[in-house]
């Protein structure tokens, strides 16, 4: 069912957060309509048909698309706002919740993340864009990329576990990989552990990755690892949690307005979400989100 022109479509993930999405809904939506906004509430059953709710939701020319989730469901929201006035809203619900960390939204109240959206303060971020596709957080394209690719492989445990489990997987075999960088038009070959290209400073539930990234620039952040051993990878993991590993000396940082990364055999992720197999071109799509924050 369409929105109502003006109405707030709330898009809810029911599974994020081992079922948070639901309870944060039910949550978020009388206390919505208790504040005078009339509310239709949107559920997909996969990726594709909640992305295709929302952009119905975008087209109908709701009030705002309020997401109540986690990243994967505002990678999907932001596939129908990227270039519009609409703007977005986030009840976070999922494990990461990296977009509502940047922008100060409360990831343990669903309370104080709705009072957030009825206030309704919005302001204009720069998004990724690679194509037709956007991402808000970070490109992750090594590493990080394969252990996305090994948990989304792996049926049991459940949660961060999980990542662990396929991080010590993915460690024993890992070598680093060989890269074919255009940064801003200069070509350059290189042998690096990842590489991340960053919209926003963190990903995967504040891991500080592309530390020092802002969201209104008009740029895109460009992280590389060189290659290290893999003690020093372990030792220098934490550090991403506070982005101190900015001072090691396998580190190093662009700032660029477009970026191609080229790379065998890696199919890099964004928000989370599998976002396409190398090479992909990323360039900044200056101030083309609005956000309640």
């Amino acid at each position: 069912m369409a929105t109502r022109p003006g109405e707030i479509a709330l898009l809810v993930n029911p599974s994020s957060g081992k079922g948070k999405g639901a309870r944060f809904a039910a949550v978020a939506s009388p206390r919505l309509r208790e504040a005078g906004f009339g509310v239709q509430v949107l559920t997909g059953r996969n990726g594709a048909e909640a992305e295709d709710l929302a952009r119905t939701a975008v087209a109908g020319g709701c009030g705002a698309l309020v997401v109540c989730g986690g990243d994967g469901l505002v990678h999907l929201a932001v596939q129908a706002l990227a270039g519009t006035d609409t703007p977005l809203g986030i009840i976070p619900a999922g494990t990461g919740n990296d977009v509502a960390r940047y922008l100060g939204i409360s990831r343990s109240d669903p309370r104080a993340a709705v009072d957030t959206v009825v206030a309704s303060r919005r302001r204009r971020l720069d998004l990724a864009r690679s194509g037709e596709r956007h991402f808000v957080t970070v490109l992750a394209a090594g590493f990080d990329a394969l252990v996305n690719e090994r948990a989304n492989e792996m049926t049991w445990p459940r949660g961060q576990m999980r990542y662990n489990l396929a991080t010590l997987a993915e460690l024993r075999t890992f070598t680093p990989i060989h890269y074919t960088l255009e940064l801003d038009g200069a070509s350059h070959q290189l042998d690096a552990m990842l590489v991340a290209v960053g919209n926003g400073p963190s990903f995967g539930g504040g891991l500080r990755i592309t530390e020092g990234a802002l969201l209104d620039d008009g740029l895109i952040d460009v992280v590389v690892i060189r290659p290290m051993s893999r003690p020093q990878l372990v030792r220098t993991y934490p550090r991403l949690f506070n982005g101190t590993h900015t001072g090691h000396p396998s580190y190093e940082h662009h700032r660029v307005r477009r970026v191609t990364v080229a790379a065998p055999n890696i199919v890099a992720y964004a928000d989370g979400e599998r976002f396409g197999a190398l090479p992909l071109t990323i360039e900044c799509a200056p101030l083309a989100l609005t956000v309640i924050a």
